[in-house]
């Protein structure tokens, strides 16, 4: 029997700082250039928590779930804006074979802001009594922590992507993005907001995101609904910034004629298509990439836009991309099981998509890239950071390893 919701939206006085409303332990945010959704608190309404074993698509598990919940509830929503009404905060695991929880979490009030109007959200269970007011919380002292060599140390990446190379030469696959982790910790009772405000202030153009302890700001969309119109933008394909303004424009023009970065691009622009036009009745995709600049670094880029079919939603989009060979590789059954042997980890969510839903099916949905998984322990709470690179033929094992640690710096410096 599914649990009946009641959910009222209402419009508030312009809030400034969404994160101050979050709860400083376990932050459920989606934020770009300050606008976005936060749970204001820490109380869950209800939670999706789908693990690893079961016979069908974890994905598709939580979207018949979250069909029925949304189908189900009493919604007051005058806005209609992005965010508004009933919404669920996901993460998802990269590998249906991983031994991390795949979730959607509902959380009793949230808090946003789009365009400068704000608005709050009640969302509570038919036979309880609506919450009261939230109240933003005053931040805790500022921490640092520290990561090391994980599981993959940087020798073993390398031999790793040997093995890739051996494995593309032999024609298993074409290519394949391989992974590597950091681990360390932070000290007990540390308010995690402050590392999603820097990252979310650092990294504007990004997806900062905060569900169930991953923490990481992404800049790569897996799709995005508004109103039945499906977008998504591929990366593939990245280079370093340069210390100076010729070195910068020295980078983006070997990343523009670069061959190998090409190649890997169209392999996941391709994929992408392949994986949307079951779902939608119109579909484009930008005939050349465009040259991506974020703080640190460049990527190729290509937008995709379509309508999506009736019955649909971005949750359907989401099972249905997932994984991209932008994060997996082509073709992608050969690619996950490489991954599987020569990544001497699980994954869990890293590579997975993370965003939010809404009852109509409507929601922004990112890859879980540039973030670390936090988890509670006894006087520390231990990190898991993670970044890869994409191996096609012609990659050379000590350019991916520095791809790795330009791609490792937004969360390492946040985290300093």
């Amino acid at each position: 029997m599914s649990t009946k919701l009641v959910v009222e939206t209402r419009e508030i006085d312009p809030v400034e700082d969404l994160l101050a409303y979050a709860d400083p332990d376990q932050p459920l945010a989606w934020l770009r250039r300050g606008d976005g959704i936060v749970a204001a608190g820490d109380r869950i309404v209800t939670a999706i928590r789908v693990p690893a074993g079961t016979d069908a698509a974890r994905s598709a598990i939580i979207a018949s779930a979250w069909r029925q919940l949304a189908q189900d509830a009493d919604i007051d929503d005058p806005l209609g804006l992005p965010g508004t009404g009933l919404v669920g905060f996901g993460a998802l695991a990269f590998d249906e074979h991983s031994i991390a929880d795949s979730v959607l979490l509902v959380p009793s009030a949230v808090i946003g802001r789009h365009r400068g109007r704000s608005w709050l959200t009640r969302i509570r269970t038919a036979d309880s009594a609506p919450s009261t007011a939230p109240a933003a919380k005053t931040y805790g002292p500022h921490w640092a922590g520290t990561v090391g060599p994980g599981a993959q140390s940087p020798q073993g990446y390398q031999d790793s992507v040997r093995g890739a190379l051996a494995r593309i030469a032999d024609g298993e696959l074409s290519k394949v993005v391989l992974a590597r982790d950091l681990t360390g910790s932070i000290p007990a009772g540390s308010d995690l907001r402050r590392l999603v405000r820097a990252l979310s202030t650092g990294y504007p153009d990004t997806w900062a995101f905060a569900v169930d302890g991953l923490i990481g700001a992404s800049p790569e969309t897996l799709v995005t609904v508004q109103n039945r119109t499906v977008t998504a933008r591929v990366l593939a394909g990245t280079i370093g910034r340069g210390a100076d303004a010729d070195a910068d424009t020295a980078a983006s023009a070997h990343l523009a004629s670069s061959t190998k970065d090409l190649d890997e691009h169209e392999y996941a622009v391709q994929s992408v298509l392949a994986s949307l036009r079951p779902h939608t009745r119109v579909l484009a995709a930008s005939e050349q990439p465009f040259l991506l600049k974020l703080p640190n670094l460049f990527h190729l880029a290509t937008d995709v836009e379509g309508e999506l079919a009736e019955g649909e939603s971005s949750l359907d989009l989401v099972g249905a991309l997932h994984p991209t060979a932008a994060v997996a590789g082509t073709p992608t059954v050969a690619a996950i099981a490489a991954i599987r042997q020569l990544e001497p980890f699980d994954r869990g969510r890293y590579a997975g998509p993370v965003g939010w839903v809404d009852a109509a099916g409507n929601g922004e949905w990112a890859i879980a890239l540039r973030c670390a998984q936090f988890t509670g322990g006894a006087g520390e709470i231990a990190v898991t950071a993670y970044a890869g690179a994409g191996i096609v033929a012609g990659s050379d094992p000590e350019s991916e390893l520095l791809e790795t640690r330009v791609k490792f710096r937004p969360l390492v410096d946040a985290l300093a």
